[in-house]
């Protein structure tokens, strides 16, 4: 079962005891604000659902009991109490929001979350696959030509942390196509990689937001739709922020 949890700058607490110790230092070395509050946001988010998911408490204390590392390869690694946490995740941040995915342990997830924004010709043909960009650019420009460029882009970026590259993996390496099925809000979607392994995901807009997952094939259970872990979720009255414009320097 995938579950999911959104939350927003604004619900930071305004201390930060509910880090980790190496997390606590770590973010103490961040000179920009957008990294800094992307880091803060990120584990923030990651650390609620992990507690959520888990039935642990979810003060100050227990969270900190929380790590949020990084593998060698740069995917989340989280531990609950020095040991690795019983629990797949996969973290993404946009414009004053993140989003943490969980899953099954040893499950590989991705997740993206992107604006709808106007992306150029020269992006989608630079960046996306020939079949990718002919199906953007036949849309006139407009609200869904970005919706779908943003999209492509977004299901490409679930599937590179399913590969755990990310972006040092050639994105036109990967492969989108948008399925028909809907499901509680959920739309279809599988990325195929060098045209052979097949990542099965959904997506969703949430106002001026889009939101994508992959995962790795599992042809005897098909994957279902994720659940938010709190109805309404937070990402469905999102409005994006950019708050470190104001001071970009910590």
């Amino acid at each position: 079962m995938l579950q999911w949890h959104s939350a927003g700058e604004h619900e930071l607490p305004s201390t930060l005891d509910w880090l980790a110790p190496r997390e606590h230092e770590r973010q103490q070395r961040m000179r920009y604000a957008k990294r800094r509050n992307d880091y803060l946001l990120g584990r923030w988010t990651a650390k609620a659902a992990l507690a959520h998911r888990l039935g642990n408490d979810s003060d100050s204390s227990a969270l900190a009991d929380i790590e949020i590392g990084n593998a060698s390869d740069g995917a989340p690694a989280p531990q609950v109490a020095g040991a690795p946490a019983l629990l797949s995740i996969s973290m993404t941040d946009r414009a004053g929001w993140a989003v943490c995915l969980t899953g099954p342990p040893g499950r590989d997830l991705g997740c993206d979350l992107e604006l709808v924004e106007p992306r150029t010709e020269a992006f989608v043909r630079d960046y996306l696959t020939p079949s990718e960009a002919d199906f953007v650019l036949a849309e006139l420009p407009g609200e869904q030509r970005d919706l779908l460029a943003n999209l492509v882009w977004s299901a490409k970026e679930s599937a590179l942390k399913v590969l755990r590259t990310g972006l040092r993996r050639d994105t036109r390496s990967v492969e989108v196509r948008l399925g028909a099925a809907a499901t509680a809000g959920w739309r279809e979607l599988v990325v195929t990689a060098d045209g052979q392994r097949r990542f099965p995901g959904w997506w969703q807009r949430f106002g001026d937001f889009v939101l994508t997952i992959a995962t790795d094939e599992n042809p005897s259970a098909p994957q279902a739709p994720p659940t938010s872990m709190v109805e309404p979720p937070g990402l469905a009255s999102a409005v994006p922020s950019h708050t470190w414009m104001r001071r970009p320097r910590v």
